[in-house]
């Protein structure tokens, strides 16, 4: 789980120039002015001991480009950040920005429309940072992210298959604490946020209608890639945890038989055996 540190906390320096918040409304840690997704700037106020949070899908797909593969170009791969249920990200996300391998050309690669991804040919496997930027009501400073370009398949996996590509994926959460009602009314009803119970009192304003180029419907459910993801749901996890706890359980049984063996064979001979 990956959580972002308070958006009233002045972002990393970066390369990229981003939006910052007027250094007034930070005298008050409760209020921050926010002109993301919003023609007119507005102030909103922060929803104290409240967190948002995104699941995330970040990864790689490549395909072996068989007869068509050479020396230098062998596969045909994809990275991308998704919604780890293949919603629009645009509510939260303002762009991607990639780093690939510096024997690329232009390797800083900046994605501001969905789907938040880049296709590129090569022959090496290679560490690729990401670095995620959020709109200026959700969170100041950048995540980064890393993930290892996997072109190869493991060993038990079969051979090389021009139709069957090598997946490698991660979940995450993006955790937002203390978010702006200004955000949470914006994303209150979108699927690819959960959103928590708010606390007793807690109005939000009305969405403000925006004809931000940023605000798009963006998801990734026809997708020409979606039918290899992975399906990161959390009943399939419970299945994985509990298959796990099962192998540790018979792992630990076997163990005990062993050792009782052990003990059992190095105990002296009973004397009364012998009559």
């Amino acid at each position: 789980m990956t959580q972002t540190s308070s958006p009233t906390t002045k972002h990393e320096s970066s390369d990229l120039p981003e939006s910052t918040n007027n250094p007034s409304s930070l005298t008050n840690p409760n209020l921050i002015t926010s002109s993301s997704t919003l023609d007119s700037q507005i102030v909103s106020k922060r929803v104290k001991d409240v967190e948002v949070s995104v699941p995330i899908v970040y990864g790689t797909i490549a395909f072996w480009l068989g007869r068509k593969a050479t020396e230098a170009q062998s596969h045909k791969w994809t990275v991308y950040v998704r919604s780890a249920t293949n919603e629009d990200l645009t509510v939260v996300v303002k762009r991607v920005v990639f780093q690939l391998h510096p024997s690329f050309n232009n390797p800083v690669r900046v994605v501001e429309t969905p789907p938040f991804e880049l296709s590129e040919c090569g022959w090496g496997e290679f560490e690729i940072a990401i670095s995620l930027y959020f709109h200026a009501d959700v969170c100041e400073k950048k995540l980064d992210l890393f993930h290892q370009l996997k072109l190869y398949p493991q060993e038990d996996a079969g051979p090389q298959s021009t139709k069957r590509p090598v997946v490698m994926e991660s979940y995450d959460e993006i955790v937002l604490p203390d978010p702006t009602e200004t955000f949470l009314a914006r994303v209150q009803n979108h699927p690819a946020v959960i959103m928590p119970r708010l606390p007793a009192g807690v109005e939000l304003p009305p969405v403000v209608p925006s004809n931000d180029s940023n605000d798009r419907r963006g998801n990734n459910k026809d997708h020409h890639l979606c039918h290899w993801y992975t399906n990161f749901s959390e009943a399939d996890e419970l299945l994985k945890l509990a298959a796990a706890r099962q192998q540790v359980q018979a792992h630990i049984v076997k163990l005990r038989r062993q050792m009782s063996m052990v003990e059992g064979s190095s105990l002296p001979p009973d004397p009364a055996s012998a009559f």
